[in-house]
């Protein structure tokens, strides 16, 4: 199982948002690098990004500072926010990040979606960000029309390498995880699924774990939990070591 700390993009900062509003920004630091090399340093095997300019606005203007965490770091990236096309997706990989997510595309264009994914198998992973199961899209604004389980098995079909589940009344609350649903969804994907939204203590890793031993749970992505320390990432990553070591 896979801690993925996040670091989300604003305006050139890490920053948190609360239910992904735009306007419930906090400023965690001015410098992503030094945010991102935290992490690294602490422990963790791969980097959680967030592109929230590109999510909400539909255009990046966070990619020096991208280039910059992926040169200076020696774990993956992977990259999600705003990627609705070809040309994004090729900026990204050239600027090196390991994999993208992408959400809206794939909701709004499905044709589209499976080209890219065939352009870049196993890279590409889905944002399935969801308010009480109804999946919303264009940085979590527009209402989809669509529910989490009709979607996931063309998802799949299309190329999608893994999914990525937010529940979007979690996000940034510090709430705990919906472990229903992420139980539900990590039975059933065909391809791995990583939880996001809520992720808040030890308690929501060791509750996660099980799933990702006996189900397709791949890992937990965490942002606001770990800045503030109710979840603390040496701690966590010593809690998985010992759940390998026993078996």
């Amino acid at each position: 199982m896979i801690i993925f700390p996040a670091v989300d993009l604003q305006g050139g900062q890490a920053v948190r948002l609360r239910q992904g509003k735009a306007e419930e920004s906090t400023v965690f630091s001015p410098d992503p690098v030094a945010a991102a090399l935290r992490w690294q340093n602490e422990g963790a095997q791969w980097l959680h990004l967030v592109d929230l300019d590109g999510a909400f606005q539909g255009e990046s203007v966070n990619a020096s500072q991208v280039r910059a965490i992926c040169s200076t770091l020696e774990i993956p990236v992977q990259l999600g926010g705003g990627v609705r096309d070809e040309a994004a997706a090729r900026m990204w990989f050239d600027a090196g990040v390991s994999r993208l997510i992408i959400g809206t595309l794939a909701l709004e264009n499905p044709e589209e979606f499976s080209r890219i994914c065939k352009l870049f198998p196993g890279r590409i992973g889905v944002s399935l960000d969801a308010d009480n199961g109804r999946l919303k899209t264009r940085g979590w604004v527009k209402d989809s029309g669509l529910m989490v389980d009709e979607i996931v098995p063309g998802l799949a079909d299309a190329g999608a390498a893994f999914l990525i589940y937010t529940d979007i009344a979690r996000d940034g609350m510090k709430s705990g995880v919906n472990l229903p649903m992420l139980e539900k969804l990590s039975r059933e994907s065909p391809v791995p699924v990583i939880a996001a939204g809520g992720v808040n203590s030890l308690a929501d890793i060791e509750a996660l774990y099980p799933l990702s031993v006996e189900a397709g749970l791949e890992g937990a992505i965490s942002g606001r939990a770990l800045y503030d320390g109710s979840l603390k990432l040496p701690e966590a990553l010593d809690f998985l070591r010992k759940k390998q070591i026993a078996g």
